[in-house]
């Protein structure tokens, strides 16, 4: 079963974000059925992957003058800066870490942060075409 599925509740109808959440959704999914060999490997890549897509929204945020740019990029940082505690950990082979904070903490997390943050950014992004 995977950690997070690919739901409505995730999808925010803009393709840019949307994707950069299908990625993290299948990466995160796969660290959790992968081996102890293969973990270090693909929690770098989720690690990259999430410091990419939080570059891009960070971009946007800016570009489009986001009244909540400042609180969403403290989300951000905060985010990140948990990951690398674990990925130090994971990276001195103390796998167990990783798949806790993998499995306990990422998917709550992510799901919370697509329904608050990441859709009053969508929201904003929608109106700003309009206007």
């Amino acid at each position: 079963m995977a950690l997070i599925e690919k739901t409505g509740s995730i999808k925010l109808d803009y393709e840019p974000i949307d994707n950069d959440h299908d990625e993290f959704i299948m990466l995160l999914n796969q660290l959790d059925s992968a081996g102890n060999a293969d973990f270090p490997i693909l929690f770098q890549q989720l690690y990259e992957h999430t410091e990419q897509h939080f570059d891009r929204e960070n971009q946007l945020m800016k570009q489009v003058a986001f009244p909540a740019e400042t609180e969403h990029k403290g989300e951000h940082q905060r985010v990140l800066g948990e990951f690398k505690q674990f990925k130090t950990r994971v990276d001195k082979g103390l796998i167990a870490f990783g798949r806790s904070f993998v499995r306990d903490r990422l998917p709550q997390w992510f799901q919370l942060h697509v329904q608050t943050m990441d859709s009053a950014l969508v929201a904003y992004l929608k109106i700003r075409q309009q206007a």
